[in-house]
């Protein structure tokens, strides 16, 4: 028996890969992803198709994306098919769901208010379960299965400085949308010599994480992309983590036991799809995981304060039901 996980790469595929730990396993897997830095290294060792990146609102990607479905299918014979999607999962779920293959899509934590556009498709597709990480909207329509963020619980931190203050900002990995005011709003209190430096009386290293955000001028070296491993490392070792309110950031910094200071993107300034990464950020602040500010906002009292915490996961963390 094989399950086919399918997942966009970001925070879709971040999701998808801590809650496939908490589904009953089937002795065969295989992943559906697109390649880049981050899902070569968090799929290594595994079993991974990896296909053309599918964009928001991609039409062609999503029609292609039924035919690999069909050679899947005659190839793999996949008993269940699990998603957090986004666009790829509108391409595999229907044609496999309409094989027999037991097709679950589960929303992304991101979507704290109600589903997606690909969720509000998918909620129409005859036998594809659907998924949300919210009680509060759940309903016949969509179960709750479980929360991502049900694994970690806050903890005092303040553990002292070091010679050198680490910091790690990190804006994801969407490849179509740049974050420049959060990085604009930084450089100027992160930079050698600048205000953070000058609060703590310690030289300040910077892991630039900046995506497709272009950062010409700035008194940066950017990192656009990295391993998931070598993220997760610089995340462990890091003072202070800045994040944009992504899902799969979020949770990699809670993996790191890392309480962030987190901010969201704007579609008013073309930095995202909608806003619900605002509606992300509440919802993690509401369960003192993370910390919210905006650009233009942030302090380094805001910086250090984030110190005076830390995250750690539970012991025992519960399933995801799947019906």
């Amino acid at each position: 028996m094989t399950t086919a996980f399918i997942a966009t790469t970001g925070g879709h595929l971040t999701q998808l890969t801590t809650l496939a730990e908490r589904i009953p396993a089937d002795p065969d897997s295989v992943w559906i992803t697109h390649a880049n830095e981050q899902s070569t290294s968090l799929l290594a060792g595994r079993d991974v198709q990896y296909i053309p990146y599918v964009g928001v609102r991609d039409l062609p990607g999503v029609l292609r994306c039924v035919l690999r479905a069909h050679a899947l299918y005659r190839r793999r014979r996949p008993r269940r098919a699990v998603s957090t999607g986004s666009g790829i999962a509108l391409g595999y779920l229907p044609y496999l769901a309409a094989r027999g293959v037991e097709c679950h899509y589960i929303e992304s934590a991101a979507r704290v208010g109600g589903p997606s556009l690909t969720g509000r498709v998918l909620r129409w597709v005859p036998r594809v379960s659907t998924y949300t990480q919210y009680r509060h909207w759940s309903g016949p329509h969509w179960r709750y299965g479980g929360s991502g963020f049900d694994a970690y619980e806050p903890v005092p931190g303040d553990q002292p400085l070091g010679d050198r203050v680490r910091v790690v900002v990190t804006v994801g990995t969407a490849a179509e949308f740049p974050f420049a005011r959060l990085i604009r709003a930084l450089a100027p209190l992160l930079a050698p010599g600048g205000d953070l430096e000058r609060a703590t009386g310690r030289p300040v290293d910077v892991l630039w994480q900046t995506g497709c955000t272009p950062v010409d001028g700035l008194p940066l070296t950017a990192t656009p992309f990295l391993p998931a491993a070598d993220l997760a490392a610089a995340l462990e070792a890091a003072d202070v983590v800045v994040s944009h309110a992504g899902a799969g950031s979020a949770l990699a910094n809670l993996a790191a036991g890392r309480f962030a200071l987190v901010v969201s993107r704007k579609a008013g300034y073309g930095e995202a799809g909608d806003d619900h990464q605002q509606e992300l950020a509440e919802e993690l602040t509401a369960r003192g995981l993370a910390t919210h500010r905006a650009p233009e906002e942030i302090t380094v009292d805001d910086l250090l304060s984030t110190r005076k915490h830390a995250v750690r996961r539970l012991p025992a963390v519960p399933p995801f039901l799947l019906s």
